[in-house]
């Protein structure tokens, strides 16, 4: 578990190092991979499953797309970076100021153990559900929930299609289609739409 934490560490301090957009989107799929890993070891295999196949997946197919369409070295800007560190220093505090309030981490008298926790244990030993009571609770108690997020990967997927499938090129002026383009030569050349 802690040489994956470490690589983890390691590969966050290399995305923040690197100038080349090629490399992050590799360097943020290998993230997503090792970080499933960790959810294996966890022996929360449904979020390793997502993460792997969002995060991995899905993210690193839409991120090279979108590299496609731009370019792939960052350049240094000479803007100030005094008003985004302010504003990052004042939302940071604001998010630690607002979880101040929060019970312990597995406190036994936080409000989900009184209530949520004990009835969804009881049923899913009474009504005789899978034995992993994460599985359980995703799939009978929480399955408009999860229909909801199937339905987000399958949205995404259809995207990711649709960027993927061409037919689109970057000019001058900004997006055009090539069925445009093919129209705008017809009208030009005097033919009919």
């Amino acid at each position: 578990m802690m040489v994956l934490l470490t690589l983890l560490a390691a590969i966050t301090l290399a995305i923040i190092r690197q100038r080349n957009m090629f490399g992050v989107v590799i360097l943020a799929g290998i993230y997503s991979f090792l970080m499933a890993s960790v959810m294996i070891i966890l022996d929360a295999v449904d979020v390793a499953m997502t993460e792997a196949s969002v995060g991995a997946g899905i993210s690193t197919v839409v991120l090279l797309a979108t590299l496609h369409l731009t370019q792939s070295i960052e350049y240094p800007q000479r803007r100030s970076v005094l008003i985004p560190f302010f504003i990052s220093v004042v939302v940071g505090a604001a998010l630690v100021w607002g979880t101040s309030g929060l019970p312990a981490f597995g406190a036994k008298t936080a409000p989900i153990h009184g209530h949520v926790a004990p009835t969804f244990i009881q049923y899913s030993a009474d009504h005789k559900m899978p034995p992993n009571i994460v599985t359980a609770v995703l799939a009978d108690f929480r399955g408009f929930d999860t229909l909801g997020e199937v339905t987000v990967v399958f949205t995404a997927g259809i995207g990711v299609l649709l960027l993927l499938q061409g037919g689109w090129r970057v000019t001058g002026n900004g997006r055009r289609s090539e069925d445009d383009d093919e129209q705008q030569g017809m009208d030009s050349s005097g033919g009919t739409a």
